[in-house]
């Protein structure tokens, strides 16, 4: 891969933030494919692909969904939403399916952000996953992993602190400091 290619992935990488407000202006069909393609295309044990996704742009059912987290406002100002899910009926191994649901969720968060939008992952809303799912009546294989809320962002700074790596690199064995 050139470099520059490389750089892309990892400036994105880098520049990627949780964005909780939005502009009143819709998402995309074209773009709504293409941060579902980035989804589909994460790494799965034995290319399972046991993530499923629920495109969700009607604002009743927005609305419901904002009644099932502690993050109201969030989801009701988004104009879309994805439910990611678990297909429990093709999965082999619960957590290597969930891990790669994670990337699943990782690499449509950073094709949000190449893509100028902004998108947050909620976790908190899983407490009422058994609203969710009957709100977008899902079969019972399905077990809700997270719901993403993407829109184009209000424009603000937005900013992020990360670890040194010395805290949480360790070399051969722990307590060997990482000098890399």
């Amino acid at each position: 891969m050139p470099a520059t290619e490389e750089s892309k992935v990892i400036d994105t990488i880098l520049k990627r933030r949780s964005v909780r407000e939005f502009t009143d202006s819709p998402v995309s069909t074209e773009d709504i494919n293409s941060i579902l393609n980035a989804g589909r295309w994460a790494p799965s044990g034995l290319n399972n692909q046991p993530w499923r996704f629920i495109v969700i742009r009607e604002k009743d059912t927005i609305m419901q969904l904002s009644e099932c987290t502690h993050y109201t406002k969030v989801v009701a100002a988004a104009p879309l939403l994805i439910a990611v899910y678990l297909d429990t009926e093709n999965s082999y191994n619960h957590t290597k399916d969930v891990q790669a649901v994670g990337a699943a969720i990782q690499n449509m968060l950073l094709a949000v952000c190449e893509l100028g939008l902004g998108a947050v992952w909620l976790g908190e809303i899983l407490k009422q996953s058994e609203k969710v799912n009957s709100v977008l009546e899902c079969p019972e294989s399905f077990e809700l992993m997270a719901v993403l809320a993407v829109g184009k962002p209000v424009l603000k700074e937005r900013t992020s602190t990360r670890k040194g790596l010395e805290e949480l690199v360790f070399e051969e064995k722990y307590g060997k400091v990482w000098e890399g």
